[in-house]
């Protein structure tokens, strides 16, 4: 933030009136970080616009330790994420939204590759936090409490981390080595993770621990499933039994014909991932359209690309042995199915169900004050914190979007709330300034399109084995996608405002240190703030002052 800025910009003056640059001024300049889009949009609470500043320097390790103050796993993220950081760019208003995840998968590949090591934590404080669950969620919280100062320990069910990373993720998609890479420095941080441990009494394993305070993150792992009659049916499994077992390295037969019942992101990971075990028909049945489909796009056209078949608008009615009937649907005016008694017959060895999770909170009943809802979430307030003190829950342990960025982010203010806790205080999260959007950029009218863009595997040649289909940016280009930032509401110190003052009222103090204004001189003209790009500018009333 420049010199002399401030949080305080009302009352900010409408420059839609008469400018007044007699010899009154009636405001003048002040600099102030406004809050970019992408940060904004980020579930993770990434300072995104300030380590693209700093790998657009070529500062690459500066740039990775600034992001993982907010994220742990950014090699991890920059491959699974969905991005909304993406949809949120004002980039995105002119030509191509920056490739910010491309740009965080580099720094997270290039810290595994040269072995960096997280930035020294706080001083131990003494207490004690037990994680259960070590999916995104958890190692989220276990790494920012450990950087806060506590003594963490995971206690996970499974024989390795990660949870649905691990068992959910295709390897395309995450490469486990990578996975592997980055939950291995958290450990080295100091998270102790104990392994083949399910937790079945949560009291009891805080108080045999000697445990301060609990935070709850077990995965959804319990698959729906539907009403379909089915009478010496074809192999009927869910999708999420069917990907933990091949991302605990089994390879499932599911014969030549696989149906996938489904429309959302795991329906895609599934018939993707029968399509890699050699199936050579496989059918994705969805009872809406694809306008209504919860799969992102990408999903389901990279499913397209690789042979998967999908058919909107049917339903699975009855399974008969290897034959499906299925049911046209059609669509009322607010998008809900319904059926039309229209039949069709498909054959199929395999039926995976992908009709989404749940998770298991029963090992919670016995915790008083605890409220559960039927999907097994359970109920927490702004602190994270259930009914019971002392004990915390996120990621898919709550009512909340379910992806692998939510859950991260849960675990970053779950462990904020819980260090706050264990200190006597209540976490205040600070006040967000306002968005900048793109009509509040001054811009030049030419525009750089030439985004960089991830190299990808041919679809022929995915279909092979898990190999991870796309690849990372090089040096280069991941320095010249950064460089694509605009700054949203953030001074980067362009000059634009310097070189363009008529009374040369404004001072430079140097790199990194901003701007100030000299009083004497301004005339509250405002042709800095046309001037600015990023909107870093704001004209507020000043007390009204004589100019000689």
């Amino acid at each position: 933030m420049a010199q002399g800025t401030s949080r305080d910009l009302t009352p900010v003056i409408d420059l839609t009136l008469d400018r007044g640059t007699g010899p009154f001024r009636t405001r003048h300049p002040v600099w102030s970080d406004l809050r970019p889009p992408c940060n904004n949009a980020c579930p993770a609470g990434e300072n995104i616009q300030a380590w693209l500043a700093l790998a657009q320097a070529g500062a690459y390790r500066k740039a990775w330790e600034t992001l993982v103050a907010d994220n742990p796993l950014p090699a991890t993220h920059g491959r699974v994420c969905y991005h909304p950081c993406e949809t949120a760019c004002n980039r995105g208003e002119m030509d191509a939204a920056v490739s910010i995840h491309a740009v965080e998968r580099f720094l997270g590949d290039r810290a595994t590759a040269q072995a960096w090591d997280y930035p020294p934590a706080e001083p131990r404080s003494g207490k004690r936090v037990l994680v259960v669950g070590a999916g995104p969620s958890g190692l989220s919280a276990a790494y920012h409490l450990t950087r806060l100062g506590h003594q963490v320990e995971i206690h996970e069910a499974g024989p390795v981390a990660g949870g649905m990373l691990q068992f959910g993720i295709p390897a395309y998609r995450l490469p486990r080595a990578e996975l592997a890479a980055e939950i291995a420095r958290i450990e080295r941080f100091g998270v102790k993770i104990v392994f083949n441990h399910p937790v079945t009494d949560v009291k009891a394993e805080q108080i045999q621990g000697k445990f301060d305070a609990v935070f709850v993150a077990i995965g959804a792992h319990i698959a729906h499933h539907a009403e379909i009659p089915a009478n010496d049916a074809a192999r009927i499994l869910d999708a999420v039994s069917l990907l933990g077992d091949v991302g605990a390295g089994g390879t499932p037969a599911l014969g030549r014909r696989v149906v996938i019942y489904g429309g959302g992101n795991t329906a895609m990971d599934a018939a993707r991932t029968a399509r890699r075990l050699g199936a050579e028909e496989t059918v994705i049945i969805y009872r809406r359209d694809r306008a209504h489909m919860p799969a992102h796009g990408f999903e389901a056209d990279e499913a397209l690309e690789e042979g998967v078949q999908i058919r909107w608008l049917t339903s699975i009615k009855e399974v008969v042995g290897p034959s499906l009937t299925v049911e046209r649907m059609e669509l009322d005016d607010k998008g809900r199915p319904h059926p039309t008694g229209e039949f069709d017959t498909l054959e199929a060895d395999s039926v995976i169900l992908a009709l989404g999770q749940q998770t298991d909170s029963g090992f919670l009943r016995n915790i008083p004050d605890i409220e559960a809802k039927p999907d097994g979430t359970v109920v927490v307030d702004r602190q994270m914190m259930t009914g019971h003190p002392g004990l915390f829950a996120g990621g898919d342990m709550v009512p909340s979007e379910r992806t692998v960025t939510i859950a991260t982010g849960h675990g970053k203010l779950a462990a904020r709330n819980i260090d706050a806790w264990l200190r006597g205080q209540a976490y205040v999260p600070p006040d967000k300034a306002p968005v900048v959007t793109f009509d509040m950029l001054h811009l030049p009218v030419f525009s750089d399109v030439d985004p960089a863009t991830q190299p990808r595997i041919a679809a022929e040649d995915r279909l092979s084995g898990f190999a991870e289909i796309l690849t990372g940016l090089t040096e280069p280009a991941a320095r010249h996608e950064a460089q694509r930032c605009l700054s949203c509401g953030v001074c980067f110190e362009c000059d634009n405002c310097f070189a363009a003052c008529p009374q040369q009222a404004i001072v430079k103090l140097g790199p990194g240190n901003g701007y100030r204004l000299n009083e004497d001189r301004c005339t509250g003209c405002a042709t800095c703030f046309d001037q600015c790009p990023c909107h870093a500018i704001q004209m507020v009333v000043a007390p009204q002052q004589r100019i000689a």
